[in-house]
């Protein structure tokens, strides 16, 4: 195979990308040639239509290990997949100036710049994302988002036993958020961002960064990460910065994982939040109770009708806003109800925090601020407010802030699971996978019969329920009439305390709150 037209090809679409222009052809080649190991290069024409970078990429990085030049493993293939990239990309300084000259224009063409750029450069995987299965399905709460995950391949075993066999003592970059990542190679064990470029921001006189997410699971799905490696803390500093974040990039919603395990992300080490322009199911779903507090008057409080117990906090101004929110988590943080299986500690363990999600609408602020517990129990090992048992077969992982607002990102199994399932409904034959048995037999009950053109609609429903009962399972006040009253008993704590000080409440105040309630 000729590598010369795919070094060409590839060439061509930088040029046409404008990362480079035609005066950098030979250079950008010859940098091409280097790193792909080839010895000679022919000139040759251009075909008609030329392949999509992500392709011309996989041609020469699999041509690149075959030969040697890099060990065939998924993690050595990356590096140079990346490292191909890099010879077109312009350094951060000169991108940061480009971001911040089209700011100047509007917050939005400079986020559609760097978006473009983050999707040309292959930085973000979209050739993989494209195998995800995604849609749309219609639940009592509205319509929430159902991906099943088939984007990130699994791990080489020859890239795990090289892994277990690496020191640990390689801390830099210290993890996979830090901004030190920005042009690194990668290692063994930690992914290549040769092609990575981040931005830099400035939150509540705090230096930030903001990048896109190599695998996207929504429109602009952004990553805004502190500049200094410290672990996740939601508190008055977090509302004032993402206030801060949605203030600067209006049409942008910004959220932050809780900073608790179980409840939290899979990274709590570094401080860092989700942004995205995009709009969930919860951000859509409508006040369920409308109420106030005295101590608060420039701020409105709902309760919001979704599964997870969610307050919703509006204010023309931030300072108000960032104030009635400490006060809700502060409360929140020592509120214990014994009959809702709330209690806020274990011995010093603290188990209550908040899930928080910033945006504007209408001219105003909002925060939406999920109420989270993490504490478990014999009965659930994994969590009480966390997805029981009978859903493991579909959802088993902890419900971060994608999940909050209302997009299951599900398992890769899902995909034959669900046609293992169809077939068998159908009557096609074919084994149904054990831990689904109960669903199956409950879905014969409920359907009787069912048909071809019309199973796949019924399935992807069923799915869609079954994630409402993963995040009604994870609400921590539970929309039953009992839940309800528990819901407005903390709600009428919030009326007559004002717990803004506190920090670390000691564990006699939540048993003290448990024994009122």
């Amino acid at each position: 195979m000729n590598m010369s037209s795919f070094v060409n090809q590839l060439t061509e679409q930088a040029i046409q990308k404008k990362f480079i222009t035609d005066r950098d052809r030979v250079y950008a080649r010859n940098q091409l040639i280097g790193l792909l190991g080839i010895d000679a290069y022919e000139e040759c024409g251009l075909p008609e239509t030329l392949l999509t970078v992500p392709d011309l990429l996989d041609v020469l990085v699999e041509d690149a290990a075959r030969r040697g030049v890099v060990e065939g493993t998924f993690d050595e293939k990356e590096k140079l997949s990346a490292g191909l990239m890099n010879v077109f990309l312009d350094k951060p300084s000169h991108i940061q100036q480009t971001f911040e000259e089209y700011y100047s224009l509007s917050p939005e063409i400079a986020t559609d710049y760097f978006y473009k750029l983050s999707q040309n450069s292959n930085y973000i995987q979209t050739k993989r994302i494209a195998k995800n299965i995604h849609y749309k399905t219609p639940t009592e709460y509205g319509e929430i988002d159902i991906t099943i995950n088939l984007s990130k391949p699994e791990k080489d075993p020859r890239d795990i036993a090289r892994e277990k066999a690496a020191k640990n003592d390689a801390a830099y970059p210290k993890c996979l958020l830090c901004a030190e990542n920005e042009g690194y190679a990668g290692r063994i064990g930690h992914p290549a961002r040769a092609n990575h470029r981040i931005i830099e921001l400035s939150l509540e006189s705090e230096k930030w960064y903001f990048q896109y997410s190599p695998y996207i699971y929504y429109n602009e799905h952004s990553i805004v990460l502190s500049g200094e490696h410290r672990d996740m803390k939601i508190n008055g500093d977090a509302f004032r910065r993402l206030l801060a974040f949605v203030e600067q990039f209006p049409h942008y919603f910004i959220g932050s994982n809780a900073d608790l395990p179980i409840v939290g992300g899979s990274i709590l080490s570094h401080d860092h939040y989700q942004a995205g322009r995009y709009s969930f199911a919860m951000a859509e779903a409508p006040d369920e109770a409308v109420f106030e507090i005295p101590h608060f008057p420039d701020v409105s409080f709902a309760r919001v009708k979704w599964p997870m117990s969610v307050l919703r906090l509006r204010s023309a101004d931030k300072a108000p806003l960032v104030e009635a929110a400490e006060h809700v988590l502060n409360t929140w943080k020592t509120y214990s109800n014994r009959e809702a299986d709330i209690l806020a500690f274990t011995g010093d363990e603290p188990h209550q925090t908040v899930t928080p999600i910033a945006r504007m609408r209408g001219g105003e602020f909002e925060l939406d601020l999920v109420l989270r517990n993490n504490r478990t129990s014999e009965e659930h090992p994994m969590g009480i407010f966390h997805p029981h048992a009978d859903l493991h077969h579909i959802k088993k992982e902890n419900i971060g802030l994608i999940e909050v607002m209302g997009l299951a990102v599900l398992p890769e199994r899902l995909k034959n699971e669900l046609q293992q399932i169809e077939a068998h409904l159908l009557g096609e034959g074919g084994s149904v996978p054990e831990h689904h048995l109960q669903w199956v037999n409950q879905l014969q009950a409920k359907y009787g019969t069912f048909e071809k053109k019309t199973i796949d609609a019924v399935l992807k429903k069923e799915v869609g329920i079954k994630f409402s009962r993963v995040l009604e399972d994870a609400g921590v006040f539970k929309r039953t009439i009992e839940g309800n009253k528990h819901f407005n008993h903390f709600i009428e704590c919030l009326k007559t305390e004002r717990n803004d000080t506190h920090e670390h409440p000691s564990r006699n105040d939540s048993q003290a709150s448990a024994a009122k309630h």
